[in-house]
């Protein structure tokens, strides 16, 4: 038998849902309740108004919001690449191999050691208010390593994407085009049973249009739903070739051109900024005002990876996106929540209300705003999700 809780005396309730409160995009109850049954939202509202429950939680005048959905990471993986952050950052030039180090160090870990290292980052996420998360293969680039991480990533979450076309695999360095036949044969047979996506690195010493057309069209032909690695480094076709696929998600998104945005404005493809890895890197940021202005709708992810965004942290991100973006802090929470819903075309996340999933984030704070006003602060209290209290 399911129980019922109400959380009252909420400061702010953050719903996404303009029908609601204020009206906003964010859809703000001020001294607002939410009652939880089961696994599920059954009522928002006033306080004052709120119905009879089982259990009662008191906000004690804080915010709540949905749970932050983190629709690009990259959790499988073994091995550690400071070496090569603090070369970056110290102005030193670093010459080890990037990805293809976190490859070999994969390839030789355990099952086990890979699933506590995935583990461990998702309980990170978790405690700051992360209640649904993407993750990829992509440090394996073999059919057996591929499939393990997708095996692996699956038995902790629905939204698994199977990227082995993230690099040329280094066994395939003089013979690109035959790695390419790998990823859309052999090796995606092997993935797409533990997958619900596809993904590919489309840019510059990755993979080239035509190569991520077949890689994604492939994918689509085995029941797998398309994302795009797109304009990250370069101007290139990724963003527009995501667009035409109808690919849930194109991700990154830094250096777009006019008809880029236009494409992203007309079609369903959400726009994920991934601001984690232009910090990290010292990259250009990617002009999400721009996006926004267009209609574009935009995502906030951590891309969590070794290399180039080392965090789990989605209210580091929203902070940034606030700072260094562009965006108000209201875009940046609704990006962070309804917007990665999106980029995982799921309507049970990332809003609190009737009937959607009860994945819930309490802030010691006030406002959602204070995620962007109190960067670096550990301002989560507590996390719901599924309807139980987690944190």
């Amino acid at each position: 038998m399911s129980s019922s809780t109400v959380i009252t005396n909420i400061a702010t309730l953050v719903t996404n849902d303009p029908s609601l409160g204020d009206g906003s995009p964010l859809g703000l109850i001020q001294d607002a309740a939410v009652v939880i049954d089961g696994d599920r939202i059954a009522w928002t509202g006033e306080s004052s108004k709120a119905p009879a429950t089982d259990n009662r939680v008191d906000a004690a005048g804080r915010a709540v919001l949905p749970g932050f959905v983190d629709s690009h990471s990259h959790l499988v993986f073994a091995g550690d690449r400071t070496q090569e952050f603090n070369a970056r950052m110290s102005g030193r030039s670093y010459t080890a191999g990037g990805i293809r180090t976190t490859v070999a160090a994969t390839r030789a870990a355990s099952d086990a050691e890979l699933e506590a290292n995935l583990t461990r980052y998702l309980d990170e996420a978790l405690r700051q208010g992360t209640t649904t998360f993407e993750t990829k293969s992509g440090y394996g680039l073999t059919v057996e390593d591929e499939s393990r991480a997708l095996r692996l990533a699956a038995k902790h979450t629905d939204e698994v994407t199977y990227l082995g076309a993230h690099i040329v695999s280094p066994d395939y360095a003089d013979d690109p085009a035959a790695y390419v036949a790998l990823v859309t044969g052999e090796m995606l047979d092997a993935c797409a049973p533990h997958a619900r996506w596809i993904d590919v690195f489309c840019e510059k010493g990755a993979f080239d249009g035509d190569q991520a057309r077949a890689i994604l069209t492939a994918g689509k032909a085995k029941g797998l739903y398309p994302r795009v690695h797109a304009n990250q480094l370069s101007y290139g076709p990724g963003v527009q070739l995501a667009v035409e696929l109808d690919a849930a998600s194109a991700d990154h998104c830094t250096h777009l051109t006019d008809a880029d945005v236009d494409a992203l404005a007309s079609g369903r493809t959400v726009a994920t900024l991934l601001p984690g890895a232009e910090f990290s890197t010292r990259a250009e940021w990617p002009d999400a005002r721009r996006l926004l202005d267009a209609g574009v709708t935009v995502a906030l992810s951590t891309d969590c990876n070794p290399g180039s965004s080392f965090t789990s942290s989605v209210p580091f991100c929203i902070a940034l996106a606030v700072r260094d973006m562009r965006m108000t802090p209201d875009e940046a929470v609704w990006s962070a929540t309804a917007g990665g819903a999106a980029a995982l075309r799921r309507t049970d996340i990332g809003r609190v209300t009737p009937g959607a999933r009860a994945d819930l984030t309490l802030l010691d704070a006030p406002s959602h705003v204070h995620l962007a006003y109190r960067p670096g602060v550990p301002l989560v209290s507590g996390v719901w999700r599924r309807g139980v209290r987690v944190v």
